[in-house]
């Protein structure tokens, strides 16, 4: 157990110094990146504002790879100090000396998904409300509740909130809907109710629709029935479609009702059922990460090729994470199941790096 923990310590120390050296580099580049972006409306301080929020979810992106070069330096370290040789003369095989690493490893991306996943959540959302700041509009059109769809637009002379029981899978075309508008002083004008209501280029095309003025006299008996009409609106696919936000604007608790609101709305909850998932994975894709790493450096240095192991150990650490995002887009866009696209890399990354450490040092 001593031994155990005293490997699991100099594996975090490891992970928490390449994590800070990744800030130290990742703060200064998306610093540069953000006043090139709104030099021109944000000052230095805004900028730096901007780079920290968003530094989280640049952190949790990268997370195997911290874990990985980690690893690396863990067992490399092991090896130069002959701590590695005395591991194995103590009886100790492979695997059980791999097991302290690969379960701080695992408590880690635990860790992660409690503690870094609402953190990034919160960022996100902070970081696109000062973004639709500096941009000088509003963050979102489309909302999702228990009651429905929720849109609003509008212009200097008015606003119109839109409730609709559900939607197309674009947005484009809702059903049951209700349109309410407001003169630039805030008071109501008009409501209309429409069967459907479809998105064109020149605004909202309304099916078997009725309208009730809101100003001066009864609504219902100044109320009156209109087959087809049309409400003027500045709203595209593409604004309603980034209404949405990313995923991880979302905390992983909150996600499966989000999901549940989506899909009764009529929208399509696939990128967000794939990031739940692949969120969930987390843990194993660490424990993972470490194994590719230790499969190529549980060995003596003196035993040499250690730049090629090394370079091995990188190479299939980044060909794992990239073919996870692949998955990703794959599962995303409907190509595979969900569960495949999120659990199948590190699922195969820890079986292949099991044999190699079987093939290799047991073997």
């Amino acid at each position: 157990m001593t031994l155990a923990l005293y490997v699991a310590r100099r594996f975090a120390w490891l992970t928490a110094l390449v994590a800070l050296v990744f800030t130290g580099l990742l703060l200064p580049i998306d610093l540069a990146e953000q006043l090139r972006r709104y030099g021109d409306g944000a000052s230095f301080a805004d900028g730096l504002r901007l780079a920290a929020l968003n530094l989280p979810a640049a952190i949790s992106q990268i997370l195997p790879l911290i874990v990985i070069l980690a690893t690396l330096a863990l067992f490399l370290g092991l090896a130069r100090s002959s701590e590695l040789v005395v591991i194995r003369a103590a009886g100790r095989s492979a695997l059980r000396a791999l097991m302290a690493p690969v379960a701080a490893a695992a408590l880690l991306g635990i860790a992660a998904l409690l503690v870094l996943n609402p953190l990034v959540a919160a960022t996100q959302k902070a970081y696109e409300r000062e973004i639709a700041g500096f941009q000088g509009g509003i963050s979102s059109v489309l909302s999702v509740s228990e009651e429905g769809v929720w849109l609003r637009q509008g212009d200097a002379l008015g606003q119109t909130v839109i409730r609709a029981a559900r939607a197309s899978l674009d947005g484009t075309v809702l059903f049951d809907a209700t349109f309410l508008s407001f003169d630039a002083l805030g008071g109501p004008t008009e409501r209309i109710d429409a069967m459907r209501a479809e998105l064109q280029a020149d605004g909202w095309h309304l099916e078997r629709a009725k309208r009730w003025p809101l100003q001066g006299g009864n609504p219902e008996a100044l109320a009156r029935e209109i087959p087809l009409a049309v409400i003027p609106s500045s709203l595209t696919q593409a604004q309603i479609r980034d209404s949405f936000g990313v995923p991880s604007s979302i905390p992983v608790f909150e996600l499966p009702r989000f999901i549940a609101q989506l899909e009764r709305a009529g929208f399509s909850a696939l990128t967000h059922r794939v990031w739940l998932q692949m969120e969930l994975a987390t843990p194993v894709m660490l424990a993972a990460m470490v194994m590719i790493a230790a499969a190529f450096t549980m060995r003596h240095s003196r035993m040499g090729r250690t730049g090629a192991m090394v370079l091995a150990a990188l190479l299939l650490g980044f060909g794992v994470f990239f073919l996870r995002n692949f998955a990703q887009v794959l599962g995303e866009n409907g190509q595979i199941p969900v569960v495949l696209a999120a659990w199948a890399p590190p699922v195969a990354a820890i079986g292949l790096a099991l044999g190699v450490i079987l093939h290799l040092e047991e073997g």
